[in-house]
């Protein structure tokens, strides 16, 4: 069961496969590969523009499950 799914855009790469992603202007969530992404070797890269689901429990953490 996920969370609500807004559109961003990569802004930083942080360790350990993390990303920086800015959705709806200043705000910014840490978000992570999504499980299927890790396997097909899809490259997230500074200024793409993806997909997040963002986490029920806390929002301003998310996985990326599409890169637009």
């Amino acid at each position: 069961m996920g969370g609500a799914r807004v559109e961003g855009v990569v802004v930083e790469q942080l360790p350990s496969a993390l990303y920086r992603v800015e959705i709806d202007g200043p705000h910014r969530i840490t978000a992570h590969l999504g499980r299927d992404r890790r396997r097909n070797f899809l490259r997230i890269l500074v200024g793409d523009r993806v997909r997040v689901e963002l986490s029920p429990a806390d929002r301003t953490r998310g996985r990326i499950v599409e890169k637009l």
